[in-house]
């Protein structure tokens, strides 16, 4: 009988030292209907945007929490990105979107909360590159920049497309472990 271990035994492992040593564990947020959770939210640039989206989440089968905005009234986008990573990082949801009106200053501020990986796309190339290969877990649009119809495309691609994996898996973990080496 053979001890060794084949790749998949072993990224396992690693996974589980990694996310050991992150300080959280593997999750598949849901809520009670069983559907994986994808929280939602915008500044008043993005808020339009949100609603419109918001349908499309669910036809694709997941629960969406919507953190606000609740109008186009002018608010602060750091607030809202930053409700939307924390939802993510917390386990209270699976992933997360958030809109303002370039994407950026978002996805800034989300990837200041531990454990979250978020990545602006701006077509679709770029929503299928974040997942299959960095595996983000936060996705920011720029309502400004991209239209009703590409965001719906951006969305279902983003949230339909896994991770890659393989090669990928220790660049992911390079990742976190500088997160880790930063965090206090």
């Amino acid at each position: 009988m053979s001890n060794s271990l084949n790749d998949a035994e072993i990224h396992r492992i690693v996974q589980n030292v990694v996310q050991n040593m992150l300080g959280s564990t593997p999750r598949e947020s849901v809520q009670s209907s069983g559907k994986k959770v994808v929280a939602i939210g915008a500044d008043h640039g993005g808020f339009e945007l949100k609603e419109a989206l918001k349908s499309d989440i669910t036809a694709l089968g997941f629960e969406v929490s919507d953190v606000g905005t609740n109008s186009k009234d002018a608010v602060d986008y750091p607030d809202f990105a930053h409700a939307v990573a924390q939802a993510v990082s917390s386990g209270k949801a699976w992933r997360g979107i958030m809109i303002d009106g370039a994407g950026i200053g978002s996805c800034i501020v989300a990837n200041k909360v531990p454990g979250v990986r978020a990545g602006m796309a701006y077509d679709i190339s770029s929503a299928n590159n974040s997942r299959e290969h960095n595996d983000t877990n936060v996705l920011t649009l720029g309502a400004g920049l991209i239209g009703v119809a590409l965001a719906r495309q951006i969305v279902k691609v983003w949230l339909t497309t896994e991770f890659g994996g393989d090669r990928h898996v220790k660049r992911v973990d390079k990742i976190k472990a500088v997160e880790k080496k930063y965090l206090k």
